[in-house]
Parts: C-alpha cells; structure tokens; sequence
C-alpha cells in the first residue's frame, strides 16, 4: 500500500472525499518524507510548515460539516521559489533576495489557492531560473533523487525532485527554454511547459519576458491536465494571456489515438543523442503506432540555429529585466567610492557568476551598433523557427521527440562549461521560441536506473492533443 505522500491527485482527492484520511495527514506525510529526505536532496529552500498545516485544517473543518471538496482542495503541493507566493519568503534561488516576502501571489498560485490547495514549501532552482542543471542556487545544487551524483535538471530541479521524491504531491514551475520539461524527464515525472499567453506571468519574477510560461509538474498526465484546468485562462494582470476558453483537459485525455499523426523531426534524431535515450525514445514512438497512430517523418532544419537563438534572445531579454539589482534600487548595496564602483562592487557581491555572464551577452548583443547585428536577427530566425513549426503541423498533428540528448548527468560535470551545459537545452529550446505547448513524461529507463523522458510538442494552444497523446501512451505502459 503507497504511503499518503505517495499519492496522485486523483487517489488523494478520492480518499478525502470518502473520509479515509485527512488533509492534515496528507500534509504530515510529506512534511516528514521532506525531514527524511530533503537533507540529501535540497529541493526545498523555504519549508511552510506552520501555514501548511493551518490550512490544511480549514479543509479537514470542511470536510467534516460534510461539505463539497474541490480537486485541488487539501493536497500538499510546492513551488518554484522564482514565483511569488504572498507571506512566504520568495527568493528565486537568490541570496539577493534571501529576506524578500512578496505581498501578493502570483495569479497561479491564487487560483490553485482559491481551491483550496495547500502550499508546502518553495522550491530551490537556478538562481533567477537561469541554468540546465540546478548547480546555479546559492543555496546549492538539487540532487537526483534516483541517483544523488546526478544532477535534477533545471532550472526547475527543486520541484522536480520534490514530486519524484514524494515530498509533494504536485508542484507548480517555469519553463523558458526547457526548465519543466528537462528535470522532468531527469526526475522521471511528468511536466508541461503550455503555450506562450496560456497561463498568466503575473507575480513571476521574469527571465525572458517574450518566453517564460508557468505550468504544473506531477506524477501523471491525469494530474497535470487537472491542474492546468485551474491554473489556465486570461488574467487582466498579463496582458500577454489570450482569451481562448480553458479546455476541461481531464475529459478529453481518453479519446483514441486512432489515426493521429504523429511527426518525428529527423533533426532530433542525431549522432549525438545518448544510445539509451535514443532506444527508449523509438520504443516509446512504437507504442504509439501500436495504439494506431500513424508516424511521419518530418524535418526541421532550423533546429540547429536554436540554441545561438536562444542564447542571443534569453540574455538580451535577461540584461532588461535584472537591470534594477544595481544596488541602488533594489539588491545588495556595496558602497564604492563613486558610483561605479558602487555598481561594480553591489552586482560583484549580488549576482551568481551564471546570471553575470547572461546580463553582459544581453548587454552586448542590445548595444548601439550591435542590436541589428545580434538581436534583431535572432529575432528574425525566431519568426522562421516559428513558420518552420507551422509548416510542420500541416503534416504531423503532434511532434515526438526526445527531451535530452541525455538522461542526467554528473552534478559538476559540465559547470564549467557554459556551451556544453546549454546544449542541455537542445531539443526543447525551440519549441520555446515558437511559444508552442511541449509535455515531458517518461518512456523508459537507462541500465544504471536514471528516466528517460518522451517530449510531445503540440501546436500553441493544443494542450489538450499533447496530453491527450501523453495520458494514452501513459496508460499503455501499465
């Protein structure tokens, strides 16, 4: 029999409902799976003990009068610290930020709040999200929790680990570039990274404005189609979300795969992706034709520019949005003897070797002279990655793929070096620069027992066809 903590949200939601357990004891379990195992994993940087069990009783009173539960209601979840959540200090993996409370939450978290979910705990990530491998947290690097000389992936890795260790039940995170779907596929659970405008940015602390996007991570498809039922929508805080109806994507998960196209990029499928992966990733395929899809090959040539792209994009769109922790305004304030060096010593002291390297790429490829040269062309081959997608969805009506050219690797084996560790992101970056809705889910096993993860890549705002797809293989392999 699972322990509490080992539940999904749908058992866990059917065992409040029939009174075989209660909110608080669902919360207790994982409290104590989080002092069990979180010493050796470091997913949590904020532990909301106090407040989660608080609420937890607010549901259990509920309960009791025998009142209607939400789904969400009274399950443990946590959260990625670069998303604010109001009255609980909210760091973004930033010692900068060490003792910020923000005063409101950010939209998502409202509305899985409103619920009646219960918040655990803040996730540990890259700081300001800006990594592959979660080794960029001044409070340290997550480990894998199948394999703790690896590491969970970022830069999402702390809510990662958090599901994959049964610490939470779900967990809410941010996907740039790949920072779901990559620790996902690391930590063996499900994640979805939805299309740019699906869910609101309001209350996210912004890497790349033009690219982040919040979604759920969880133990299954099931689970992360209800709560992308919650958390989706148009909010008047983000201008940026569109004011298309939310699917009910629980309800659509059991459709055939009859028939369905599913196109497989020959570009994704080179030399360098890992053996194991690679093995894993065409087994998974052939499941899906087993169900009845029909499989295509397709290409996409551009794939291969992706990576610059992203790497001109993300760190202009970075240089902008962390232009304010000069130590004036906001951060860490190191008084110099004019204010140059006042600046200097404030971001010397204040921001990880990581996020210095981006500001200066940022600021170099958005100066006079260079901004045409860099920005505006990366700019320019975004749009025709984007066309290029288009095109392929003429053929395929979802596109597999895998996650990683690799299962996880090494904690230190690439944090010294930048283009090495960016290359991570091959295979879900452009996916990213199109604003396209991408699930990571597993597909398989290496030798030495690290995940392996699937990537099915759906048109913007099909995340109904991606989960779809995702739930039925899911369902296959049981």
């Amino acid at each position: 029999m699972k322990s509490l903590n080992q539940l999904t949200i749908q058992d866990a939601h059917l065992g409040l409902q029939k009174k075989e357990f209660s909110s608080t004891d669902l919360v207790k379990a994982c409290l104590k799976q989080i002092k069990d195992r979180d010493k050796e994993i470091n997913s949590f940087i904020t532990v909301a003990e106090k407040e989660a069990l608080a609420d937890a009783k607010k549901v259990d009173q509920k309960i009791s009068k025998g009142e209607t539960i939400n789904l969400l209601e009274g399950i443990p979840f946590s959260v990625k610290d670069a998303i604010c959540a109001a009255g609980i200090r909210s760091t973004a993996a930033a010692k900068i930020l060490d003792n910020y409370i923000p005063p409101h939450d950010a939209t998502v978290i409202a509305k899985i709040r409103q619920q009646g979910g219960v918040m655990i705990g803040k996730n540990n990530c890259d700081a300001w999200g800006h990594g592959a491998s979660n080794e960029n947290s001044d409070y340290g690097p997550v480990h894998n929790p199948h394999n703790l000389k690896k590491v969970a992936g970022g830069s999402s890795g702390g809510s990662a680990a958090s599901v994959a260790a049964d610490m939470a039940i779900y967990s809410i995170a941010e996907d740039t570039g790949g920072s779901i779907r990559q620790p996902a596929a690391f930590c063996g659970i499900v994640g979805l990274k939805v299309s740019y405008g699906r869910n609101s940015r309001y209350g996210i602390m912004p890497m790349a404005s033009s690219l982040d996007t919040v979604g759920p991570m969880a133990k299954t498809v099931w689970d992360v189609a209800a709560i992308q039922e919650v958390i989706g929508g148009q909010d008047k805080l983000d201008s940026t979300t569109v004011p298309d109806k939310v699917p009910q994507y629980t309800k659509l998960l059991d459709k055939s795969v009859k028939g369905l196209k599913v196109g497989l990029p020959k570009e994704y499928f080179t030399s360098g992706l890992d053996e194991e992966t690679a093995a894993a990733v065409q087994a998974a395929v052939e499941q899906l034709e087993d169900l009845g899809a029909r499989i295509v090959e397709i290409s996409l040539p551009l794939t291969k520019y992706a990576i610059a792209d992203y790497y001109i994009i993300v760190p202009s769109e970075d240089s902008s949005n962390l232009a304010r922790f000069d130590g004036i305004r906001y951060g860490v304030h190191v008084k110099g003897k004019n204010l140059e060096e006042t600046y200097l010593k404030s971001r010397a002291a204040g921001l990880p070797d990581e996020v210095k390297r981006r500001i200066m790429i940022g600021t170099y490829a958005l100066s006079s002279g260079y901004y045409d040269q860099y920005y505006l062309k990366a700019a320019k081959v975004r749009t025709l990655i984007r066309r290029e997608f288009d095109q392929a969805f003429e053929k395929a009506e979802v596109l597999a793929t895998p996650v990683s050219p690799f299962p996880a690797f090494d904690l230190g084996a690439k944090k010294d070096d930048p283009l090495e560790m960016y290359l991570a992101d091959i295979f879900v970056c452009p996916a990213s620069l199109a604003g396209l809705c991408g699930l990571s889910l597993p597909c398989g096993k290496t030798k030495a027992g690290l995940p392996i993860g699937l990537q099915l890549i759906g048109p913007r705002l099909k995340e109904d066809r991606v989960l779809n797809v995702g739930h039925q293989f899911e369902q296959s392999q049981k």
